[in-house]
């Protein structure tokens, strides 16, 4: 019996012989020969190997992988963006600032709200509903001298947050919901509600009804307020 003896390799060896190029994981599984097999007493098989080295701090293609996960990325982010910008602005108030810092009121059509239009259209003791602080249902109240009203009273109820109609029969806003009532100023008269509905400055800037946060004192309770 006789057989080969091949030294040991490194995985950065390859190795090559007449019958063709193996790696060297192919020469751990190589068997003994039978002398028999060899072409001749002196014909051995030869083996050339070669060394090759790679740089253990470099990794092939990654050049080509950062372009790729740039674009990715790219891709990503675009239509995100395409569609988080509609829904951002949907929900953002669309009212604009007046020159007082405040919000231009808004009518049904989503018309800014002229003082004089409005009193033209608008009778004596009139609480028509307009759109006002973010975006809240605010109603303007013509007084009886037809001038507007120095507020605007937040329609939205204390209990449970349902849109408070103006019951002129009643002289009243009156929820429909729970039945909470409130006097003719958004004072609460009758629960369930526990609060007076909020209030909101009514400016006049530049011919425009302007609603401004309200943070004195409540004038129809004396009492801080409690939505400021």
């Amino acid at each position: 019996m006789a057989s080969t003896t091949l030294s040991p390799v490194t995985p950065s060896q390859l190795c090559s012989s007449k019958s063709g190029m193996y790696s060297p994981s192919q020469a751990l599984f190589l068997k003994p020969m039978r002398s028999s097999l060899l072409l001749g007493k002196d014909k051995r098989m030869k083996l050339t190997c070669m060394a090759t080295s790679v740089p253990a701090d470099r990794v092939p293609d990654m050049g080509k992988r950062q372009l790729m996960n740039l674009l990715l990325l790219g891709a990503i982010s675009l239509p995100t963006a395409i569609m988080v910008v509609p829904y951002a602005t949907f929900f953002a108030p669309p009212g604009s600032g007046g020159g007082s810092g405040g919000t231009v009121a808004k009518d049904a059509l989503g018309n800014d709200v002229l003082a004089e239009v409005w009193l033209k259209n608008h009778g004596p003791g009139d609480r028509t509903l307009t759109q006002g602080l973010k975006g809240d249902p605010t109603y303007l109240v013509v007084e009886n001298d037809r001038t507007l009203a120095t507020y605007g009273i937040n329609a939205v109820c204390t209990h449970l947050g349902c849109v408070v109609p103006w019951n002129a029969a009643e002289n009243k806003f009156i929820c429909p919901c729970h039945g909470s009532q409130y006097n003719n100023q958004g004072r609460v008269v009758r629960g369930p509600a526990p609060l007076s509905l909020a209030l909101a400055h009514a400016d006049i800037d530049d011919g425009k009804v302007v609603f401004v946060p309200w943070v004195e004192t409540d004038f129809r309770t004396g009492d801080a307020p409690w939505w400021a």
